[in-house]
């Protein structure tokens, strides 16, 4: 997954978001996530080093309030940031680009995985309809109980084929979602809502060929 900022740009954004106002540090990860669409939040960890560096450089102060540490931009900070206008504004167009690269890598996942569900279910839906066909050819020649015992034995254990199948899915995708989250991103809601619908089409087409 591709970083959402090169190497010495949140220290850059860093200082035009203190330029806007003054704020403490779960603000600034808020703001970075908002302006990223929920995709990138930084850990604390990421965070206050930064911040440290950039008060050992004059760039910025920090005060106490409560419990609360509040950064503020200095006059040199504000000269760095007007002096690099023109980088803010390729940091903000390569941003954007990055954000729909990590949606659009979350959509393929979800839907590759949705696809490779739908081709699991359909192969253990035909395999139940050649089971029962097989069954009832055999009903047809034989009216033994045992031929009853095999079919029985049969179903249960495409059952328990197609209940596998439900949850390697679940896995690959809860996989998936998280290492997207460990990776820095959120969710957005379209990406769900793309789940969610992708879901719905999997079960009604499951459901038309069981009948």
């Amino acid at each position: 997954m591709p970083p959402v900022f090169s190497h010495g740009d949140l220290r850059l954004y860093l200082l035009n978001l203190l330029d806007e106002s003054p704020r403490h540090g779960y603000d600034l990860m808020q703001a970075l996530s908002d302006r990223t669409g929920g995709t990138y939040t930084p850990s604390a960890g990421t965070i206050y080093p930064r911040l440290s560096k950039l008060e050992e450089e004059g760039l910025v102060t920090k005060t106490v309030d409560g419990r609360k540490t509040v950064y503020a931009i200095t006059e040199a900070g504000r000269a760095e940031v007007a002096a690099r206008a023109h980088e803010l504004e390729g940091i903000e167009a390569g941003l954007a680009d990055s954000v729909r690269l990590i949606a659009d890598e979350v959509r393929g996942s979800v839907r590759e995985a949705m696809k490779s569900l739908r081709a699991d279910l359909a192969a253990s839906a035909q395999s139940e309809r050649d089971n029962a066909d097989r069954d009832r050819t055999g009903a047809r020649a034989s009216a033994s109980a045992s031929g009853g015992d095999e079919a029985r034995q049969s179903s249960r254990e495409q059952m328990r084929r197609a209940e596998a199948i439900v949850a390697e899915f679940r896995a690959t995708v809860r996989a998936d979602l998280r290492t997207h989250l460990a990776h820095g991103g959120q969710l957005a809601a379209d990406v769900v809502d793309d789940l969610s619908r992708a879901l719905d089409e999997a079960l009604a087409s499951l459901t038309r060929t069981l009948r």
